[in-house]
């Protein structure tokens, strides 16, 4: 088994990892449901649900585009990687299920939190796999050092998370959407650090 990791093809990996996020999206679109009538009382009701599916789907839309600049980085695939890749994954798949609970239950304060806590696991799950990725490198580059500023960035967004659940639960869940939304922004922008290691390369 080890041995098959090891020399796991790094497109076979890629395209995987690309089918997940398409599958992901696909369960969120479907928790849309057709209002029966044009009533506005009625679309008033998925008002919540819409607003907390845009903000996932940024969310997966950032850590598709961020993840494919990641594996730009990868000279070959080992275990670690792949573990970790998988890691990631999970937690992203449980993005729907936070996304559908929150905008069905109108943003309340447990459900906010709960999205918190799935929005770091993904997060704590990408510095993981950005430190598998660096550790196959054997003396510093430009890339290993591209990847060291990004996850500068990464702990700043785990900082933010943690910030958005206690707030959700002890104070509001206003402030909390604002931080999640706050931390979208700081990573809409794929990171150019790797961009331009890799052109140096």
């Amino acid at each position: 088994m080890s041995a098959n990791t090891t020399h796991m093809n790094k497109t076979r990996l890629e395209a995987f990892s690309d089918g997940v996020f398409a599958i992901i999206i696909t369960i969120m679109v479907l928790e849309l449901k057709v209002p029966e009538s044009t009533d506005w009382e009625v679309v008033k009701h998925l008002i919540p649900v819409f607003c907390s599916y845009i903000l996932s789907f940024v969310y997966v839309g950032i850590y598709w585009g961020n993840h494919h600049h990641l594996m730009h980085t990868v000279k070959k695939i080992n275990a670690s990687i792949m573990w970790a890749n998988m890691h990631l994954l999970f937690w992203l798949s449980m993005v729907p299920f936070a996304t559908g609970w929150m905008g069905v239950n109108k943003f309340d304060k447990v459900t906010v939190a709960v999205y918190g806590v799935a929005l770091l696991a993904c997060g704590f799950a990408y510095t993981i796999l950005a430190a598998a990725i660096k550790k196959t490198y054997q003396k510093e580059t430009p890339l290993t050092m591209a990847i060291a500023k990004d996850n500068v960035k990464g702990y700043i967004s785990v900082l933010l998370y943690c910030l958005g659940i206690v707030t959700a639960i002890f104070i509001t869940p206003i402030i909390s959407a604002i931080l999640y939304v706050s931390v979208a922004v700081m990573w809409i922008i794929p990171s150019r650090h790797i961009e331009h290691a890799l052109e140096q390369e």
